[in-house]
């Protein structure tokens, strides 16, 4: 229509007046068209520069019908981009809240986003480590032949943390058409409580070798040898009761060990006489000792509200243990009294003493500072064990005080409420 607009006047000039004007006046309207076509195209540039939802241009024509569809085209893309936006903004948030590791990785596994469970987990730094190849940060070989492979595999443990002791399980996920997607899972504590496991069944084992080693060998005697005089038979009978007694003793202490860790039952609390319940334990230290050292006494007549059983079990195990590890002659004192305000069980011995390396480590089970002279002594390796579960279950702390060749303190320290007024 425009064109025609145009044409006409023109035609009508040049037959009017001549076609040399008729032609002077369409060049003139061409050059007016060109113009207003390009000041709109000068306009959607502009516009283009900055696009708005508020400043597109106004036209008539298909000017204007161009304008309302690259209107309509951008108000479209805005709303795509917002729904994109927030899709990414709560993938980003989910994956913040993960308990696990995330990294997103690109099809040359280059970091592209990580959150900050990843971080924590790799030093990962969100400023600097974008775009960086993830096997230049994580330098284990397994994890590159990992990445390197064609086909996602089960998990891999790789090492991380500041000194490399904390273990990771990661698996490769592929994400979306190029990427990748790394899940990182902490599983220090499982292989921990697995290398836990493997270490107790194979202590177990060992402490009931022994005494199945001398019960059969001495059986076989038994039985093979009818003629045996009657003080061999009694000697091997009376070795016989010893290990049987032994293998009792680490039953007993397992099954203690066990319902404590399991923590099933409640603290059955009661008031309890510790003066009666220790005078009750000397006197079966006096005959572990057999009269070979001297116990030194000092209990506070003060109650404490705990549960009798397991208190038995922590302070005889204290008790037992000065007995065993002191040389004849040796002293040993055993106190019941208030410190501040706290009450404490102590038990002194002038025993061998404890280097300070092996302190730390003395409440772990079966573990010996020396493992030739505790299998002699008679002790399962599971006392002090035993002892710092019953006091975590009283609120307690076990303090350790030794030197070697000075002897031994140990010393349960209560908490204060616990005490039962008179």
């Amino acid at each position: 229509m425009r064109l025609l607009a145009i044409a006409v006047p023109a035609v009508l000039v040049g037959a009017l007046i001549g076609w040399t004007f008729g032609l002077a006046v369409l060049s003139g309207l061409l050059l007016m068209a060109l113009l207003f076509n390009w000041q709109q195209l000068w306009r959607l540039r502009q516009w283009l520069l900055a696009p708005g939802l508020d400043n597109i241009p106004d036209a008539a024509g298909i000017w204007g019908d161009t304008f309302a569809a690259v209107h309509r085209l951008n108000r479209e893309h805005a709303r795509d981009r917002s729904r994109l936006a927030a899709a990414l903004d709560r993938f980003r948030l989910a994956a913040s809240v993960f308990p696990d590791g995330v990294v997103i990785l690109d099809r040359e596994n280059r970091i592209e986003w990580f959150n900050q469970i990843a971080a924590a987990q790799f030093g990962f730094d969100a400023g600097r480590d974008g775009g960086i190849l993830i096997t230049n940060l994580i330098r284990q070989p397994e994890l590159a032949a990992y990445m390197a492979a064609a086909v996602p595999r089960e998990a891999l443990l790789v090492r991380g943390g500041h000194d490399g002791s904390a273990r990771y399980s990661v698996v490769l996920i592929p994400f979306a058409d190029d990427g990748r997607l790394l899940i990182s899972r902490d599983v220090t504590q499982i292989e921990q409580i697995e290398t836990m496991r493997r270490d107790f069944v194979a202590n177990v084992s060992h402490e009931l070798r022994t005494p199945l080693t001398v019960v059969l060998g001495l059986l076989e005697h038994l039985v093979d040898d009818a003629q045996l005089d009657p003080a061999t038979r009694q000697r091997f009978l009376a070795m016989l009761q010893e290990q049987l007694s032994r293998m009792n003793r680490l039953v007993d202490d397992l099954l203690t060990l066990s319902r404590l860790e399991s923590g099933a039952q409640p603290v059955a609390d009661e008031d309890v006489d510790v003066v009666m319940l220790v005078e009750g334990l000397i006197e079966e230290g006096r005959a572990l000792s057999g009269g070979r050292h001297t116990f030194d006494v000092d209990l506070a007549a003060m109650r404490l509200r705990a549960n009798a059983a397991e208190l038995t079990s922590a302070f005889g195990n204290l008790i037992s243990n000065a007995v065993r590890y002191s040389p004849a002659g040796g002293r040993i004192a055993v106190r019941w009294e208030i410190d501040g305000t706290q009450p404490v069980f102590e038990v002194v011995d002038s025993g061998i003493g404890i280097a300070a390396e092996h302190i730390p480590r003395l409440t772990e089970r079966f573990y010996r500072v020396d493992k030739g002279r505790s299998a002699n002594t008679g002790g399962t390796g599971l006392g002090l064990a035993i002892v710092k579960h019953v006091l975590q279950r009283h609120q307690a702390t076990l303090e350790i005080a030794s030197n070697v060749g000075d002897g031994s303190c140990f010393r349960a320290v209560f908490p204060a409420r616990r005490v039962v007024s008179d």
